[in-house]
């Protein structure tokens, strides 16, 4: 008798079963994908994967690659982008696999039930570098939830649920989340049971899923395992980070190559291809970008809107065109984006020429925000917050009066986009900081500017700030019976106004349960007219029945109609 391995018997059956595609995994994929002078990027999920080492400490892998073959789909995620006046959308769809072995076919497919059993909705070919594939439905029926799953080769199959669009609600509930630690690995059970709890229309990850910097496709992979259960069934925006495409900080520059691995120079530091890589399996399945037109070195752009439940998010890009600060401004502290000196001129970092979001994506903006025709809301939606909302930085010793990853510098570009969002009437979600903030933005005077909600860490080992005024003051105006003893008008290190609502800072970074991590919960209330943040706990103990908030939460502020009007 003739024994089979099992990879030959799967190529066997792939081959005489009609109907099947002829292109399958090489022998060994081609290795260093990415180019010579990169062999080590991505590779625990290029070449013979199998057969790479699994490494030690900090150089291990999280979680085996070598699953049984019905498990070969990680996870799926997926947008359905609604016109404003409600109706048909496009649904979009990226199914991430594991690593796949020699012989095993490079398609899957996508299959829905709509009450009449499961059909073909449409086939994709798995990519390589990076094992992901990429549907489109056009035409889609938003007004009822929809079954589906996917399907690659003979055994695997994910499932999952198409929400119906929320539209005719009274209240549209969106979790926003970021940075989540990858030092800490294994399961998120507590923060997907949260979640489920919440149940909201349209999760949204704002940065650094993971950070794994030069092995994306695990760290992705990883991710999506850790969140895949409240995923698979709703709306979920992911948008890459500085961490996510292996910085750790990201100025780039409308695409340019950087120098240093800190950015710091300004553009990006890996190949344009390992970039686009990252983008690509992280946000194809938003809706297109509505000015594709690639950056510098071929890189990519996402930058685009998404409809939801009457919502209309614009989803920003705001560190792909943001200038560098090294050589550009005077050093002003102990490194090129950190500033220490109290005497220094806020208006010497301002300087003509220096870029935040960039023209091309500004001008859209601009147009985005006259586009209110059937529009209940909106909100824009980007990696890091328009201000300096912190004050001691990774060390409760390290005091910084100021930052320059965030979008507070440069200053002009900052109060251009708070203008332009205020005219919108949006309010603003983001994560980025590792230090929950609500904060009502200030142009020309304080609270002249929108509204915006900073999510803490999901998982918060890597980097703690906290909000802690040098002078242990509250600003004018403080909020009246607030628990928190720093809140009000204030100046940030960059001059910028801000009115600070409420803060999470980290109790105990040693204490797991008291880093100040969790996530964010925005609420819009049609019916009353308000949107209400929360910002709950990653281990949230229970008040009657309900999981308690950080002290200061919930904060309930005024929705104003698209185009700047309170109702």
């Amino acid at each position: 008798m003739v024994r089979l391995s099992r990879r030959a018997l799967v190529w066997i059956l792939l081959v005489a079963l009609p109907g099947r595609a002829a292109e399958v995994v090489p022998d060994v994929p081609p290795p260093h994908p990415f180019g010579a002078d990169a062999p080590a990027l991505d590779d625990w999920a290029t070449g013979a994967w199998w057969k790479a080492a699994a490494g030690k400490g900090r150089n291990a892998r999280p979680f085996p690659l070598d699953v049984p073959r019905s498990e070969v789909i990680a996870f799926a995620l997926y947008t359905v982008d609604v016109p404003p006046g409600g109706g048909v959308g496009t649904l979009k769809l990226t199914a991430q696999l594991y690593p796949l072995e020699p012989g095993e076919p490079l398609e899957v497919v996508l299959e829905v039930d709509r009450g009449g059993g499961w059909v073909e909705a449409a086939r994709a070919e798995v990519l390589y570098p990076g094992w992901d594939a990429h549907f489109r439905v056009a035409s889609w029926d938003a007004s009822r939830d929809v079954p589906y799953r996917v399907r690659h080769g003979i055994e695997a199959v994910f499932t999952g649920t198409i929400r119906r669009d929320p539209r005719d609600r009274d209240r549209l509930v969106v979790a926003v989340m970021s940075c989540n630690s990858s030092s800490t690995i294994g399961p998120r059970e507590e923060l997907v049971a949260s979640l489920r709890e919440a149940d909201p229309d349209l999760l949204f990850f704002a940065g650094d899923q993971t950070y794994r910097h030069t092995q994306h496709t695990v760290g992705w992979i990883e991710f999506g395992l850790q969140f895949r259960d409240v995923i698979r069934d709703r709306p979920t925006v992911t948008i890459p980070d500085d961490h996510d495409v292996g910085h750790p900080n990201l100025w780039g520059e409308a695409g340019r190559k950087a120098d240093r691995k800190d950015g710091a120079d300004g553009g990006y530091f890996y190949p344009a291809s390992y970039v686009n890589m990252v983008q690509r399996q992280q946000t194809w399945h938003l809706p297109d970008p509505v000015d594709p037109v690639p950056v510098e070195q071929g890189i990519t752009v996402y930058f685009t809107r998404l409809g939801v439940g009457g919502v209309d998010f614009a989803i920003l890009e705001d560190r792909k065109f943001k200038t560098g600060p090294l050589g550009t401004i005077p050093q002003l502290g102990p490194r090129p984006d950190h500033i220490t000196d109290p005497a220094y001129d806020r208006r010497a970092i301002d300087l003509e020429g220096l870029q935040l979001l960039g023209t091309r994506q500004m001008d859209w903006l601009a147009r985005w925000a006259g586009d209110t025709a059937g529009v209940r809301a909106k909100a824009v939606l980007s990696q890091t917050a328009f201000c300096g909302a912190v004050h001691l930085h990774g060390q409760p010793d390290n005091r910084l009066l100021a930052d320059l990853d965030c979008n507070g510098w440069p200053q002009s570009g900052r109060n251009a986009a708070l203008r332009i969002m205020k005219r919108a009437g949006a309010v603003h979600l983001c994560g980025d900081q590792h230090l929950a903030v609500v904060v009502q933005h200030g142009i020309d005077a304080h609270r002249d500017g929108p509204w915006s909600f900073t999510s803490p860490a999901l998982v918060n080992t890597i980097y703690g700030r906290w909000w802690h005024p040098e002078d242990e003051r509250p600003g004018a105006n403080p909020v009246p019976g607030s628990p928190l003893p720093w809140t009000g008008d204030y100046l940030d290190g960059l001059g910028n106004r801000i009115s600070m609502v409420a803060y999470a800072n980290p109790e105990d970074r040693t204490d797991e349960r008291k880093r100040g991590d969790g996530f964010g919960l925005a609420v819009w209330d049609f019916r009353a007219g308000t949107v209400t943040f929360h910002c709950q706990p990653r281990f949230a103990e229970r008040d009657a029945g309900r999981p308690r908030e950080y002290p200061g939460w919930p904060v309930v502020v005024p929705m104003e109609r698209p185009g700047g009007a309170a109702p």
